[in-house]
């Protein structure tokens, strides 16, 4: 009886973790390519789940887009955390930016503004960017990144680059390979003809953008 009983209950379990999957990959790739003013009704036609399954999960559109930024900055440190772990500080570094934007993390730099930020995505943004602090200071240490590139252009490279979404094959994925190795290869030291132009980007500014209103 109790095997009998738990097993409905393990199926709605992995049925509801399977729709929370494709409602969050869906809603990636619309707010990628339609910005934060896509209906939520898109994002449930994308998925294959129903209007009620969907807000069963996620109360209001505002929740799944919170949803949706602290999982790509929870991806980002898991990518962090393993290009740490890497023999030498560039293989880490490059690996890092390569995953990120292969998971479409720059896609949601066009949310920035339009939603309420919480305080527990302020921490996990703060954790993300002190990983990724580490993989920079590291890479300088060892004499494999370009002198005057912080973390916040790497932050600002996986943005830009991978504003598409998530890699998804075709001509523009070629593209989008094609120009992270030329922008990879820009942040080696030997092709430096120069200091870089301009100031490092700006933390306040880089912060300022999420702030509602």
């Amino acid at each position: 009886m109790i095997e009998a009983s738990g097993r409905p209950r393990r199926g709605r379990q992995a049925e509801a973790e399977r729709n929370d999957r494709l409602v969050l990959e869906a809603a990636r790739e619309v707010f990628a390519a339609e910005g934060a003013g896509a209906p939520v009704s898109a994002v449930a036609e994308r998925a294959g789940v129903g209007m009620g399954s969907l807000y069963r999960r996620y109360g209001s559109k505002t929740e799944l887009l919170q949803r949706l930024c602290t999982l790509a900055m929870e991806q980002s440190i898991e990518a962090a955390e393993a290009a740490l772990t890497a023999e030498d500080a560039w293989t880490g570094l490059a690996g890092y930016v390569r995953t990120c934007v292969g998971f479409g993390s720059g896609a949601l730099g066009t949310l920035a503004g339009t939603i309420e930020t919480t305080p527990a995505m302020w921490e996990t943004s703060r954790r993300s960017r002190g990983l990724v602090d580490r993989l920079v200071a590291r890479a300088h240490a060892e004499g494999a990144l370009r002198p005057g590139v912080t973390a916040l252009d790497v932050a600002w490279l996986i943005e830009l680059i991978g504003r598409q979404g998530p890699a998804r094959g075709g001509e523009e994925e070629n593209v989008r390979q094609r120009l992270l190795a030329v922008a990879l290869d820009g942040l080696r030291p030997a092709a430096a003809s120069g200091p870089l132009p301009g100031r490092p980007p700006s933390a306040r500014h880089y912060e300022r953008r999420w702030k509602l209103g």
